[in-house]
Order: C-alpha cells, then structure tokens, then sequence
C-alpha cells in the first residue's frame, strides 16, 4: 500500500482543515517546498496536494505555484482543486504533475471524464468521491461537502464502467481531520465491489495500527496529513507499515 503524505494549500501556505470547514483551519509554519523535502526525505514517493483555495473557488488559483513545486521536487505528484477544463488537467500534467484529481465535475459530467480518462490515460486521472454515510449508505457530497447529492457511491462510480478507470479516492467526511481512524468497513466494501480499481483511502488515520488495517482492508493507498504535521504519526513507520 502507497502511503501519500498530504499538503493542502491556502495562500502558498500550509493549512489543514477539520472536514472540509474552511473556518476551522490550521496554518502549519512549513514552507511548502520544505514540507515535500521532508515527504522525499522519510522515503515517499508520492504526495497529495490541493490547491484549497481553488477548490473553494471552482478555478485553478495557485497551479502556477504547485507547478514549481512539481518541478523542484523529486517526488510524483497528485493534485487536486479547482480542477474543471481539460486544459487545467493539461497544464498540470505538462507542468510535471503526476496526476490529476478530479471531484464533483465528475458527478455532473461524467461524459467528459470518460473522455479525459481517454484522452489522459487511466494513470494520469485519479476521481475522488466525498461521502456521507446516511442510513448505512455512502452518499457523495458536492460543492465543497456542504450539501450532499442524491448519489450513493456505487451509482456514482457506475459510469465509468470500461474506460479503465483504476485511481479512486474515498473519503469519509465525517473522519476528515478527526484524527478518529478512518473508516475500514467502507474501504473494505469497496475494494471488495470494485476490484479492478486501486482505491485511496482518505480521512481519520491517526496510527500505524491505522495504516496496517487500511492496507489489510484493500486499500491501494492512504492519504496520511494531519497525524504528520501534528506529530503522532512518523511517515517513515507509516510508509513501513503500509508495504
């Protein structure tokens, strides 16, 4: 199991926030390329990155800066926000991202995704799906988790049935920054139903016990960030525990 250590970005600073509350951020004093010397430093190969001020905004707003740092770090990069043309995905990818992410466009679009995943290549698109679990049902969230759609996750993965879709990333949202374990019955059920699919896992993971039930659960990767920048969790032990 990968282990990707997460930066998430506001005003080319550090920050994490608690579910998604853009009121209830953290600013971490970690210059961002230092933040992803350290990732390389502990043995990633990957890391996480989201442009949070574009997600907020429905438009790319610091690419140009995640771009430079795609290009100064050795590390392979997957980044996510404010992702929603296909020349924000070129950009990226031309700029030395790894791969894209992409989010609610593909609940609204889904045709345009099966074309990008065309276009781009399965390896170069990872979809992320935001859930809510409502009466024992993973629903997925749109705009920023404030509301929540009336897809549950399976119909929203149902459309990219054979295009080669293999990078999926799950979050529980009620986990995000919670530092509460992340939730394993969900990742377990997906990874069972879908196979063919490498699945992410994000939101909650607080310990190594965390990483190794993760990896036993069939997660293809864990999205680690908060459990780092707070100390409780060594990225080193993590990235160990997770192979």
């Amino acid at each position: 199991m990968i282990i990707l250590p997460a930066m998430d970005l506001m005003g080319n600073a550090c920050v994490r926030l608690y579910q998604g509350d853009f009121g209830a951020q953290t600013r971490y004093p970690l210059a961002p390329a230092d933040a992803l010397a350290g990732f390389e430093k502990a043995g990633a190969n990957w890391a996480h990155v989201v442009d949070l001020d574009g997600a907020r905004a429905g438009a790319p707003l610091q690419h140009d800066f995640i771009a430079a740092l795609a290009r100064g770090s050795a590390l392979s990069l997957q980044v996510a926000g404010g992702v929603r043309k296909r020349a924000h995905v070129r950009s990226l990818l031309a700029a030395g991202v790894s791969r894209v992410v992409v989010g609610s466009l593909a609940l609204r679009e889904p045709e345009t995704i099966r074309d990008w995943l065309g276009e781009f290549g399965p390896d170069r698109l990872t979809l992320a799906f935001d859930v809510r679990i409502e009466k024992d049902k993973p629903f997925v969230a749109v705009h920023g988790w404030r509301e929540l759609s009336a897809l549950r996750l399976d119909e929203a993965i149902a459309p990219f049935a054979g295009t080669g879709l293999r990078n999926v990333l799950i979050t529980d949202i009620s986990r995000d920054g919670a530092l509460n374990g992340p939730n394993f019955d969900l990742i377990r059920d997906v990874s069972a139903r879908y196979p063919d699919l490498d699945i992410q896992a994000s939101g909650g993971v607080a310990s190594l016990d965390d990483i190794k039930a993760l990896r036993s659960a069939g997660a293809a990767a864990a999205i680690v960030g908060k459990a780092l920048y707070e100390n409780r969790l060594s990225l080193e032990e993590a990235i160990h525990a997770g192979a």
